[in-house]
């Protein structure tokens, strides 16, 4: 079993999940974060002041999958958030040694 981890910009977030669902993915955890890569933030200006935004707001993806659909799922997220531009994103692919079903305890791939 694969985990795949995406960081994406927020409003890509439910494009995602329609290219997600249209390959019968299963399961997907969703949180709100902050970070900065190379973009290292921003500067905005509010009521004349100018602020630096150190941290950007992302969305973070987390997938547990089999190996087999790990290249259709990043195929799928890269389609659908590749602007071309700084702050599009990361992919994160690891190994996922075991997987319990806390109800009914279940391991593996059942418990997915």
């Amino acid at each position: 079993m694969k985990l795949i981890t995406a960081i994406i910009k927020p409003f890509q977030l439910d494009n995602v999940r329609e290219a997600l669902a249209a390959l019968d993915v299963k399961g997907l955890t969703v949180t709100e974060v902050k970070g900065f890569g190379r973009q290292k933030g921003h500067t905005e200006l509010y009521r004349g002041a100018e602020y630096v935004i150190d941290f950007l707001p992302k969305v973070k993806l987390e997938i547990v999958t089999n190996a087999e659909m790990v290249d259709s799922i990043i195929d799928a997220i890269i389609s659908v958030t590749k602007t071309g531009k700084m702050g599009d994103g990361k992919i994160f692919v690891a190994n996922v040694e075991q997987v319990i079903r806390i109800r009914t305890a279940e391991t593996g791939w059942d418990a997915i």
